[in-house]
């Protein structure tokens, strides 16, 4: 693809609702404006996002290692969904504006840090013309003097000058390892390497082990997580649609963090043998239950992802409770097998066994465990639907990169943030579940961090046990 097709930001061509623009005005606007430098001489994070980016280039002597921060998405026509940089790009820079690049250049045994960035507009016709990247519309840009101590980079350049560099860099002999995934013009400009794939991998490994800070912002997370739970619960003896909670939950994710981690599950009754149902478009009938998955992500972009499934009216009825509490110890035995060296996969294995003997206590599965539990068979499944735990951190689904040796078939260690979410789904359609069960779907998740002696659960703030619950409700919703 030719340079001057490289195109980092949405087209800012001109609209069919945008008035004409005389020179004279162009001129006058372009004058007379009081430059306001940014608040931070340097992120707050500077020495160890340096520190991250220096572990990378020791990994990669002499390779070119090529990271964007991604571009912005359209919503609708010419609006777009508010911009998040990608994972990666954050992992090593903190935070980034749209159409960001961070490059690392080999420097003898090292790399020098190149950063592309939003240059400033005033005194430009974009400035105040330009819908899409004018300072007057988005906000100002930190420009590339301030980013170059801001971010603690080596050099900073203008986006406009990323599709020239890029084309002389991928057409030249060097070795590159390009993140790719994050901008599609710049995936266009070259084929797919194994270099690349590598790339992803190490920098997902990089990200299994969390350090002091990182588990203080997801300990963070789960705080304010705690709190949108309980807004949602002081909506129950008035809600009428799951749009309500998604609505209470998003509302203290905005007011103390960045936003919500991934869509808010606000699933009320069958709705909750939907894995990912995030319409929440449904009516709340009584005597139901109401399955909420949501996690607040700070300002640092790292996130929490909890469930806790709860009695609308304020407490379970039978049928509920005995779900309930085969979830629940499913989940205290996937819990305590969480210590380091432990398998990844045993906190599943143990779980998948209570869920399949509870299942046959309630007369659900009509046969042994061992045979319902057999890889040959795994008739559990049709119940419980996924496993109990993955990775969390930048992503709520993190290190989606890592080796499976590393990952899905490697030993826990000190550091490693995980869920434990076991569930059981009785679909309203499922012949084979009881009908006094059926409609049910019950989920509980925390958030557990890997310590020197075993586990802390982050997200144990909120209650679980089924009385515990009832009474948290009854406090939050008493006049």
């Amino acid at each position: 693809m030719p340079a001057e097709e490289v195109q980092q930001r949405p087209d800012a061509s001109k609209a069919s609702h945008d008035p004409d623009t005389p020179d004279a005005l162009v001129a006058f606007m372009a004058r007379e404006w009081i430059d306001v430098p940014a608040a931070h001489a340097a992120h707050p994070q500077l020495a160890r996002l340096r520190s991250r980016r220096e572990a990378l280039s020791r990994a990669y002597p002499g390779v070119t290692l090529v990271i964007p921060a991604g571009q912005e998405h359209v919503r609708a026509n010419d609006t777009y969904f508010r911009f998040r940089p990608s994972s990666d790009f954050a992992y090593f820079m903190g935070d980034g504006e749209p159409g960001a690049l961070l490059v690392l250049e080999p420097d003898g045994p090292t790399h020098r840090t190149l950063l592309f960035c939003a240059e400033h507009n005033r005194g430009s016709a974009e400035f105040f013309t330009d819908r899409i990247h004018g300072e007057l519309w988005v906000g100002r840009h930190r420009g590339c003097d301030e980013s170059l101590s801001y971010y603690g980079v080596d050099r900073t350049r203008p986006l406009g000058e990323i599709g020239e560099y890029l084309h002389e860099l991928f057409t030249s002999r060097v070795p590159v390892a390009l993140m790719r995934g994050h901008n599609r013009a710049i995936d266009a400009m070259r084929e797919p390497a194994d270099a690349d794939h590598d790339l992803a991998q190490h920098c997902s490994e990089m990200r299994l082990l969390k350090d002091d800070y990182e588990i203080a912002e997801l300990r963070k997370a789960c705080e304010i997580t705690k709190r949108g739970f309980e807004d949602a619960i002081r909506l129950f003896p008035r809600v009428k649609s799951e749009r309500e909670f998604e609505a209470a939950f998003w509302s203290r994710a905005r007011i103390e963090a960045h936003d919500v981690g991934y869509l808010t599950i606000a699933a009320a009754g069958h709705h909750a043998c939907t894995l990912h149902w995030n319409r929440n478009d449904g009516a709340i009938a009584p005597r139901t239950l109401l399955l909420l998955d949501a996690g607040v992500e700070c300002d640092s972009l790292y996130t929490a992802d909890v469930t806790r499934t709860l009695p609308i009216s304020g407490r379970y009825t039978p049928e509920q409770r005995a779900v309930y509490d085969i979830v629940l110890e499913a989940q205290r035995v996937g819990i305590d097998a969480v210590a380091p060296g432990a398998d990844f996969l045993e906190p599943n294995r143990r779980a998948m066994r209570v869920l399949t003997e509870g299942l046959i206590d309630l007369g659900i599965l009509r046969t042994s465990v061992d045979e319902a539990l057999d890889p040959e068979h795994q008739y559990y499944r049709r119940y419980t639907l996924h496993n109990v735990s993955h990775m969390l951190g930048l992503d709520v689904h993190d290190c989606a990169a890592a080796r499976a040796e590393q990952y899905r078939y490697g030993a826990l260690r000190e550091g490693m943030v995980l869920t434990v979410e076991p569930g059981l789904y009785f679909q309203p359609d499922d012949a084979t579940v009881p009908e006094r069960f059926r409609g049910i779907g019950v989920r509980i998740e925390d958030d557990i961090v890997v310590t020197a002696s075993g586990r802390e659960n982050l997200s144990g703030i909120l209650p679980s046990r089924a009385d515990a619950v009832e009474r948290w409700i009854a406090e939050l919703t008493s006049p």
